[in-house]
């Protein structure tokens, strides 16, 4: 009896160390699998050329990203930005956005998609803030934190929007008023002036409603009238439109002409340009926006007139914001003293860390993600060449 006894624990020891080796061995390849799950191309990425999933090892937060595009190049450096910040931060992100920034109602089945995954946050750029209303609403009523990023989400109902992550775009359009007055043959005429022969810069911008190009024409205007009147108290002047007009106390020795298209149209745009160059005493000119810079440029023989050697307005100062393929050629060949750019790297970057910060209920508040200007002598440098597109 006690032989058998003996005989039948021994069997039952065996199985349980056998159940027990088994049990042990299967958590090796589960924890693998999960790595590699977390490190590998998401399916959707694969699925939809307006769809990127990054994922980083160890992370459990997910952020959703909805922007106004996708396929612009200004949205890659946007993404990015993003996925360094998912490294950085061990997250996982979905960064989206419709094929143009045209198509609201594509944009808002993007948003529905990513509240339905229940995220630790979005990050939104909306395109119209009325038509995601409800969203934001949503969105506040789960607990789910919306970051803005770009331009944000407009005019939000308080407390639905965290915090954004943008361009100051007053502070990013004085760093072109501040960069033409450094120039030597600029000051020059600058200093030439009197109030008998005031000399005259133009602002063009192509509307007069949209918050980013009213910000940087009020920005330009700022600063230039702030530094042009150390030079002229009380003498410098703006002109051209009701909402930014400013007079002079004295006659103006400097006068700031600013130029609104009443459309965004070609036409209308080289319409202002040509309408600036035929202002008396004109010695330079900005330009802020990349519509408004391509209007000039057509206004001046695709900115042939603007050649520093032989153009019929070679002697003129001219700076811009943003890029695309004629100002750069604008820039490199000296036609312009140089360009504002956003940083849309930092963009993305900084909204997926104001984003991982608000998940996890920590306070946060808007991020000025910065501008750089550039010009013929580093327009080709790694920090520019990123950021300024064609």
């Amino acid at each position: 009896m006690k032989k058998k006894l003996v005989a039948i624990l021994g069997v039952v020891l065996a199985c349980v160390l056998v159940v027990t080796a088994c049990a042990g061995g299967g958590t090796t390849p589960s924890a693998s699998a999960s790595t590699e799950a977390s490190t590998a191309p998401s399916e959707s990425a694969e699925a939809s050329p307006a769809a990127s999933e990054s994922k980083a090892a160890g992370g459990d937060m997910t952020v959703e990203l909805v922007a106004k595009g996708f396929q612009h190049q200004f949205w890659q450096v946007v993404k990015k930005g993003a996925e360094a910040a998912a490294t950085d931060l061990g997250v996982t992100i979905n960064f989206q956005g419709p094929p143009s920034e045209s198509d609201i109602q594509a944009q808002v089945d993007m948003l529905n998609s990513a509240l339905s995954k229940n995220p630790s946050a979005i990050c939104l750029a909306a395109l119209a803030t009325d038509s995601v209303t409800s969203q934001l609403a949503d969105a506040q009523a789960a607990g789910i934190p919306i970051i803005g990023f770009d331009s944000g989400v407009p005019d939000a109902p308080a407390g639905q929007v965290a915090a954004t992550a943008a361009t100051d775009n007053a502070a990013a359009a004085g760093i072109a008023a501040e960069e033409m007055m450094k120039d030597a043959a600029f000051m020059e005429k600058v200093k030439a002036a009197t109030a008998d022969k005031p000399v005259r810069v133009a602002v063009l911008s192509q509307d007069a409603t949209s918050t980013s190009v009213t910000q940087r024409t009020q920005g330009f205007i700022d600063t230039f009238k702030a530094a042009a009147e150390e030079i002229f108290p009380d003498q410098v002047s703006v002109e051209g439109h009701d909402l930014y007009a400013a007079k002079s106390a004295k006659d103006p020795a400097v006068i700031i002409s600013v130029h609104i298209a009443p459309t965004t149209d070609a036409a209308d745009l080289k319409n202002i340009g040509s309408a600036a160059l035929g202002e008396e005493n004109l010695i330079g000119v900005f330009c802020s926006n990349e519509g408004s810079v391509t209007g000039f440029l057509n206004a001046t023989n695709d900115g042939a007139d603007l050649d520093k050697e032989n153009g019929k307005y070679k002697d003129l100062t001219v700076a811009g914001f943003d890029a695309g393929k004629t100002q750069k050629t604008a820039v490199k060949n000296g036609w312009f003293l140089g360009s504002v750019t956003q940083d849309p790297y930092q963009i993305g970057y900084q909204a997926v860390d104001l984003a991982v910060k608000a998940a996890k209920g920590e306070k946060v508040s808007d991020v000025d993600t910065g501008a750089k200007w550039y010009n013929a002598s580093n327009i080709d440098s790694p920090e520019i060449a990123d950021l300024v597109y064609d």
